[in-house]
């Protein structure tokens, strides 16, 4: 009995491994929505970690989080660091590229709970009077990732902030 317990045990990990090996290399998490203001507008919230607390979802998640900021005030070089509960981690946030107001990225460093380099980026379109933002977040997926991608879906676990931050960034910058 112990034999086959064993046996099924050894099958289940390498199917969890062979799962894990036919997982893509990269993942991608975009998320779109429409705001009624121009560009500008709408990048004065990104362009200023300062301003990250109006909008994004991570904020409310833990209200004694400590952060710091360093380099440029807002633009390229700004940096933002974070340290918190189990629901934000910790980590850091440079601002690689501006090309305001329709165009910003973001060098995202997690340190907790898992460690990875991810790049997110804000595209702001203009359309008329009003704006398409679009968040879009790329990074490798290492083994470990490709694993738990076997019982989580990125997209979707992620998916769900994006679309919180970007109801509560068409909300302020709405006003």
């Amino acid at each position: 009995m112990l034999k086959k317990i064993s046996m099924g045990l050894i099958l289940v990990v390498v199917l969890i491994l062979g799962l894990a090996m036919m997982q893509p290399d990269s993942f991608k998490v975009q998320r779109s929505t429409v705001v009624k203001a121009p560009p500008a507008k709408v990048m004065a919230y990104l362009n200023d970690f300062h301003q990250w607390t109006a909008w994004s979802p991570w904020e409310k998640k833990d209200p004694d989080m400590q952060r710091t900021f360093e380099g440029a005030a807002s633009g390229k070089g700004a940096v933002y660091a974070w340290s918190g509960n189990g629901e934000v981690g910790q980590g850091r946030m440079e601002i690689v590229d501006n090309q305001a107001p329709t165009q910003l990225a973001i060098k995202l460093d997690f340190i907790k709970p898992f460690a990875s380099s991810n790049r997110a980026e804000f595209a702001l379109q203009p359309q008329g009077e009003t704006t398409v933002v679009t968040w879009t977040m790329t990074g490798p997926s290492p083994f470990v990732t490709k694993v738990m991608g076997v019982f989580f879906n990125m997209d979707k676990m992620i998916g769900k902030d994006f679309e919180q931050g970007l109801a509560q960034l068409k909300e302020v910058s709405e006003k």
